[in-house]
């Protein structure tokens, strides 16, 4: 069976560009076996996502020819080995709904994931981790030492190689220097359905104001609280015999089912940037 693999791009939008990928891939033996495309008319920017089988042209073979391809088309290119998981780190505090969703759907085969690190700073979870074989790093935090456990944190993600950084319910705000290393590799999950009720205890926001629906967002990290690219949102029906506890309990499990598709999507390279925006080849 030939090596499987998952070209994304984003480049200027004109004419020919479908033709042109397509072409690039079947002169080196590439068969196409799932493509999807999107032009964005307000930004004029084309994306692209191809899955291809191809036995004739080496990994880097390919990528070294990509890259004298794109280059007149001025073509943000990545070309990904499908069958090869994501390296992963996940970072957790006292709640660990999320954690526990993510490590049994890995367990199971349902995620494209390698999950090389838990970093918390409690240390509520190191059984749970212990029980997956996964080790667990304490770091506890405070204003004084939140730089030097910051640096021991990006240590231990580039250590292991991680692709991506989940924020599985990690209660501490990322300074911006960590927001930018980790610019489009870190997702957060935010128990409310942005842009409302961003920052600290949504829920109790949302009980305030009676809502009839609460949510969850899964987004990308950035320097600006709550602001990042969302990759996807749900929600679930309430009313106002709701208190808080019982919209926490039910918040629960949609923030899980919500996370969970958007690190599926991010580990399979389905969700490309697009400004302020994400774009989805589901």
């Amino acid at each position: 069976m030939n090596p499987a693999y998952i070209l994304t791009l984003s480049c200027p939008d004109r004419i020919g560009l479908v033709h042109a990928v397509s072409g690039f891939l079947a002169e080196r033996g590439g068969n196409i076996e799932e493509a999807a495309q999107y032009n964005d008319l307000g930004t004029g920017l084309f994306f692209m996502r191809v899955q291809f089988a191809c036995g004739q042209t080496t990994h880097e073979e390919l990528k070294a020819q990509l890259a004298i391809f794109a280059a007149p088309y001025q073509m943000n290119c990545r070309l990904h080995a499908r069958a090869e998981p994501m390296r992963t780190v996940i970072m957790v505090s006292k709640e660990g709904h999320c954690l526990n969703d993510l490590l049994f759907r890995w367990k199971s085969g349902l995620l494209a994931l390698d999950i090389r690190a838990i970093i918390s700073n409690h240390r509520e979870f190191y059984q749970l981790a212990a029980s997956y074989n996964v080790p667990f790093h304490h770091f506890a935090v405070n204003a004084a030492s939140k730089g030097q456990v910051e640096a021991k944190q990006f240590e231990i993600i580039q250590s292991e190689g991680a692709e991506l950084v989940v924020l599985a319910r990690y209660m501490q705000v990322l300074s911006d220097d960590l927001c930018r290393k980790l610019s489009g590799s870190a997702i957060n999950i935010h128990h409310s359905f942005l842009p409302s009720f961003k920052g600290a205890k949504p829920y109790y926001q949302a009980h305030e104001r009676g809502v009839k629906l609460i949510g969850a967002t899964a987004h990308y990290v950035t320097a600006e609280l709550d602001e990042g690219p969302i990759i996807e949102q749900d929600v679930a029906r309430v009313d106002h015999s709701k208190t808080v506890e019982d919209l926490t309990t039910l918040g629960r499990d949609t923030e899980s089912q919500v996370l969970a598709r958007a690190v599926k999507w991010h580990s399979e390279h389905r969700v490309l940037l697009n400004g302020h925006k994400t774009v989805i080849f589901k």
